[in-house]
């Protein structure tokens, strides 16, 4: 697949940090997201090249985390995040990372502080990462 080399993030099901490994989380496969979602297979890929979800190869399959969607919806509060951590100077593969794993200056993983509403806490600290 040409479009998943532009976005490949840690392949397998390995650590992605210290606290939490990838298997903590549920992962959705792309039908899974079409069913989901209610859209074609083109507009999830298109979802992830625009960086409103991240994905990642998981036991050689791509999948995107489960808590990036909400309400059979790409999270908002995920794209403009994804696009401060690139400007921040990480790749797709560090933002998933990081995105997953708990941020001692948050106390919880930037995925969780986003779901309970602390996008601009989640996003100054993305923003400090690149100083």
């Amino acid at each position: 697949m040409k479009w998943a080399s532009r976005f490949a993030c840690w392949r397998g099901s390995g650590s992605i940090g210290s606290v939490t490994t990838a298997s903590d989380f549920r992962w959705l496969t792309l039908p899974e997201l079409v069913d989901l979602l209610g859209i074609g297979v083109s507009k999830v890929r298109r979802l992830i090249e625009d960086h409103t979800l991240l994905a990642s190869q998981v036991d050689g399959v791509w999948k995107v985390p489960e808590v990036f969607i909400r309400d059979a919806e790409p999270l908002s509060e995920l794209r403009g995040t994804i696009l401060v951590l690139h400007d921040s100077g990480f790749s797709d593969d560090e933002a998933m990372r990081w995105l997953l794993t708990v941020e001692e200056s948050i106390g919880i993983a930037p995925i969780d502080a986003l779901r309970a509403g602390r996008k601009a806490e989640v996003r100054r600290v993305a923003q400090a990462l690149g100083f």
